[in-house]
């Protein structure tokens, strides 16, 4: 990695505390009664209930929701036996992963033991903690041992995850390749350089599937792995051991239809290529630099589709797509271990998900680029929110179809809608808004340039690749705040910096200025100073005049200030009565959406159908379903006060106007998030789930709601995001973090797409 990568990575990991993980109680303690339940003495009831009947752990504990991440730090990514004390910041970002994907928890634990054995005991005691073990990182051939070992000890899953999780994701990318190709497996040709657990647990799984062994042709540091050979042999590699004439790989390719690299960079040459078969498959899985690029297979056969494992070319195979998801449908159906039929159950899932039509929230999710099954997405993305879905279903579905299932699902649509409710509430709020700003080349512009804030989010900006940034701001004072704060940034390349003081840049700007407020109260002098002092101002004018594509202001001083100075140059969408401000706070059970928290005091019933509608779009925009409620003091016709009749109002306008979005009201705020006081509130609910956009009759209590529930439940705020402006600009508030800055900054840049 370069060096400004290395030290971001070692940012990251280091700040604003050490680590990746923390540990958060899911009961409440509180009171005296609270620590009563927790431990003694009322702990002693679950105590005998686990002794006398050991299943009703799952039922008392967190072991059906608790996986140990395991290593001897024996093969640590591309950094060999570099210790398990080293290996833990991987060990933790796979804790993490699971977290992130499945929602499950995970402890990574290091064992400093490279004796197999005294690995294997090491390992084995410690079941009664977790539901399954995923172990990491261990090198060949030892792993394979460790594994038989450790399933054939234990009643819960084991899961070598660098031999099974990289077979699944290539299987199914065989899987699809070859039919793209219209090979059937069975006659498929294939030609591996690697003979390491995952290229050994690749083959194995796709035998599994089909394919014949007298087609498969293994290489090696060595060569080709033949009958006979006795350098660099073990049992493992042994099985794939054939007769034939050729010891090179360049002697195994001729009439190849699947190339699989688990090995190497460069050692696939592309002279070599014109040999293979008609449209041969080319996985080039060697990270961080394939055996080889997509381009140099691109140049030498066009007809060739190619994966790798990275993440800036298509079809990246990535372990992510694969083991959280596995291990949700073991650890629902109490599973007892990982089987052929779960493996294969979870390719099957995977290579039906890339051939799927997308839908509505996947095509935002997608960033608004629907992915159509071709050579070039033959297997789903990481981020795909469908592929807790299908997968953990099918797995639970084989786990229990094989007999090792000791928790059998009854119910497989409230299965499914209950892991839908976790992907959709899981914070992911702005994985499509990234995925729709990321490499659009957008420029946006920075009117505080000068604010470690803005400095801190640009190098994110950056390096998420979400747009070119533009600083308005002196040009010295950036240059040594971004020299004192360790920032990477380039001043002379990678971001503009326009200072208002000396770039002659807005000064054919001025008379456009004075033209937009010459009749508002400021005369001509006055409109020459504010375009050099107001940052806001040059920034929305630069905006306004397309030298950028979208302006992100204020943060500073006074929010409505900042406000109309923009309004005032960039003006409302025609097709709109007003603009309106909308709020997101993302919360640990999931997002909520506030409207109108900024700009207009006491909107109309017209207004706030028409707010509503505005917002339903925007959180659209971030792959959310809306479900909206209109709140109010009243509920459901209990008052007839004016401000009940106006939320009725608007609920029938907003009817009208769209038919098929999911609103109700007026409403009580619990009703709107608790579906069962809603149901004892009224029969014939129109909300299928808990409201995820809550419209206010006012100003007062849409600002107050917001900033309430941030603040008591540590909440991370998603803008003003403003709804209605002709063009796309965001005005910060004074709160407003770094992160915050980002998360408008993709808004903006996804709103010009």
């Amino acid at each position: 990695m370069d060096e400004d990568f290395r030290k971001a990575a070692l940012d990251y990991h280091r700040l604003p505390r050490p680590g990746k993980l923390a540990i958060e109680p899911t009961k409440r303690m509180a009171t005296q009664r609270d620590l009563g339940l927790a431990y003694s003495p009322g702990v002693a009831a679950a105590c005998l209930e686990i002794a006398a009947d050991p299943k009703t752990a799952y039922d008392y504990t967190t072991r059906g929701n608790m996986v140990a991440v395991i290593t001897n730090g024996t093969a640590v990514l591309g950094l060999g036996a570099i210790g398990a004390l080293a290996s833990k910041p991987v060990m933790e970002g796979k804790a993490v992963l699971f977290k992130k994907f499945a929602n499950i928890d995970s402890i990574d634990i290091e064992v400093e033991e490279r004796d197999p054995e005294r690995f294997v005991e090491a390992v084995a005691v410690l079941e009664p903690s977790f539901g399954a073990i995923n172990l990491e990182d261990i090198k060949a051939p030892e792993c394979f041992e460790i594994e038989r070992s450790l399933r054939a000890r234990m009643s819960i899953p084991v899961f070598h995850d660098d031999q099974h999780g990289t077979a699944i994701i290539v299987a199914a990318a065989v899987r699809n390749g070859l039919l793209l190709q219209n090979k059937p497996i069975e006659a498929a040709k294939i030609v591996t350089s690697g003979a390491g657990a995952a290229a050994l647990a690749c083959l194995d799984l796709l035998v599994a599937m089909g394919a014949q062994r007298e087609n498969i042709t293994v290489c090696d540091i060595e060569g080709v792995v033949y009958e006979g050979r006795e350098v660099l042999m073990d049992p493992y590699k042994s099985r794939y051991a054939r007769a034939t004439n050729a010891r090179t790989l360049a002697d195994a390719l001729p009439d190849a239809d699947v190339f699989l690299g688990l090995s190497a960079p460069r050692v696939l040459k592309a002279e070599w290529l014109p040999s293979m078969a008609p449209s041969p498959l080319i996985l080039a899985l060697a990270n961080p630099e394939p055996e080889i690029l997509p381009e140099a297979v691109r140049a030498a056969r066009p007809d060739a589709i190619v994966a790798t494992g990275r993440s800036d070319y298509p079809n990246q195979v990535n372990n992510v797509l694969c083991f959280p998801f596995i291990f949700r449908g073991a650890l629902d159906a109490g599973a007892t271990t990982i089987n052929e039929a779960m493996k294969v159950a979870c390719v099957e899932a995977i290579a039906r998900l890339a051939r799927a039509e997308a839908s509505e929230v996947v095509v935002a999710a997608y960033g608004g680029q629907a992915p159509i099954f071709g050579p070039d997405y033959i297997i789903p993305k990481p981020f795909d929110p469908r592929l807790i879905l299908e997968i953990a279903p099918a797995v639970a579905r084989a786990a229990m179809e094989s007999g090792v299932a000791t928790r059998p699902i009854a119910d497989f649509d409230a299965y499914r809608e209950g892991l839908e409710r976790f992907v959709f509430r899981s914070g992911d709020l702005m994985r499509p808004v990234f995925a729709a700003a990321r490499g659009a080349g957008r420029r946006i512009v920075y009117a505080e340039g000068e604010d470690e804030r803005t400095l801190r989010a640009v190098q994110t900006v950056l390096d998420e690749g979400i747009a070119d940034p533009v600083l308005i701001g002196r040009r010295e004072v950036i240059a040594e705040k971004v020299r004192s704060m360790g920032l990477r940034m380039d001043l002379d390349d990678s971001v503009r910096v326009i200072d208002p003081a000396a770039d002659e840049t807005l000064t054919p700007l001025l008379p456009l200025y004075q033209g937009k407020v010459g009749r508002r109260g400021i005369p001509p002098d006055a409109a020459a100073r504010a375009l050099r002092t107001r940052p806001t101002v040059a920034a929305t004018m630069l905006l306004e005049t397309g030298q950028v594509d979208a302006a992100i202001v204020g943060g500073l001083g006074e929010w409505m200030t900042h406000w109309h100075q923009a309004f005032d140059i960039v003006g409302k969408r025609p097709d709109v009565g007003r603009v309106y401000a909308m709020t997101g706070v993302i919360l640990p059970a999931g997002t909520l959406f506030f409207v109108d928290t900024h700009l207009l005091v006491e909107p109309d019933a017209e207004q706030i159908a028409e707010m509503t509608l505005l917002a339903s779009e925007q959180v659209r925009a971030f792959g959310v379903v809306p479900r909206v409620a209109l709140l109010s003091h009243s509920s459901f016709g209990a008052s007839d006060a004016p401000s009940a009749r106006k939320m009725r109002q608007a609920l029938r306008l907003i009817r009208e106007r769209d038919p098929s979005l999911e609103v109700d009201g007026e409403m009580h705020a619990d009703a709107a998030l608790e579906p069962a006081i809603r149901a004892r509130a009224v029969a014939d609910g129109r909300l299928t789930d808990s409201a995820n956009l809550l419209v206010f009759p006012n100003l007062d209590a849409a600002n107050i709601a917001y900033n309430l529930l941030k603040a008591a439940a540590d909440g991370l705020q998603v803008g003003p995001i403003l709804l209605g402006m002709n063009k796309p600009v965001h005005v910060m508030v004074p709160s407003t973090t770094a992160r915050g800055i980002v998360n408008l900054s993709a808004i903006a840049a996804s709103q010009t797409a």
